[in-house]
């Protein structure tokens, strides 16, 4: 089966090189698409140059549009989601995340970040299911409308789509796995309030079911 790892990312720059090379090391996984969603910095530029097909959206549209134009532009029967911010990501945990799909383990896996450190990992324990690492069947999202209006919403949008369909995700652990936190990219005081509006952005779509 043909897999496709599809990472949207807004102004990623320190980091989306690494994680683009670790992913590109995996032989299993055929593509990897960097979906630039309005970037203003050297994201798309340091995507390229790692090696991935790289998308630049003209604007910020939010993670499920960057998502869907990901999706949009493979065929892959497998899709792997990753996020830019990572840090500490290795072959293994791209594994970890792909083999139960391609092994006929699992149609959906979800990746818990665990021992990267303290802030990331409490998060990661009080919402799994909000993780942004996934692996799932690409025909499992047939039916799924609205996901480009999702922003923040999107893992909250297809958590429901997936439960509707009777799907069970099966968790992995990513052990020593982490991210770049909103507070250190932004600053202080826009880092927080960039988290405020992420979180409303989920709740968004928590709430109401739909953008």
């Amino acid at each position: 089966m043909k897999v496709a790892a599809i990472i949207p990312a807004y102004n990623e720059e320190q980091t989306i090189g690494s994680v683009v090379q670790v992913v590109r090391r995996v032989p299993e996984v055929n593509e990897v698409i960097v979906v630039s969603d309005g970037s203003t910095d050297a994201t798309a530029r340091n995507a390229a140059q790692a090696g991935a097909r790289v998308i630049e959206l003209a604007e910020n549209v939010g993670k499920g549009g960057a998502l869907t134009a990901g999706i949009a532009a493979t065929d892959a029967e497998v899709l792997l989601f990753l996020d830019a911010d990572l840090v500490g990501l290795r072959e293994d945990h791209v594994y970890s995340l792909i083999n139960p799909v391609l092994q006929g383990e699992a149609q959906a896996v979800i990746g818990i970040l665990d021992r990267g450190r303290l802030a990331t990992d409490l998060a990661q324990k009080f919402a799994p299911r909000l993780s942004g690492q996934r692996c799932l069947r690409r025909e499992l999202l047939d039916g799924l409308h609205h996901l480009e209006m999702t922003r923040f919403g999107a893992e909250v949008a297809l958590n429901r789509h997936l439960r509707a369909q009777g799907v069970e995700e099966k968790m992995v652990v990513l052990e020593d796995l982490t991210h770049v936190m909103k507070e250190e990219k932004r600053g202080l005081v826009r880092g927080i309030a960039s988290r405020m509006k992420m979180y409303w952005e989920i709740a968004r779509v928590w709430i109401r079911g739909n953008p």
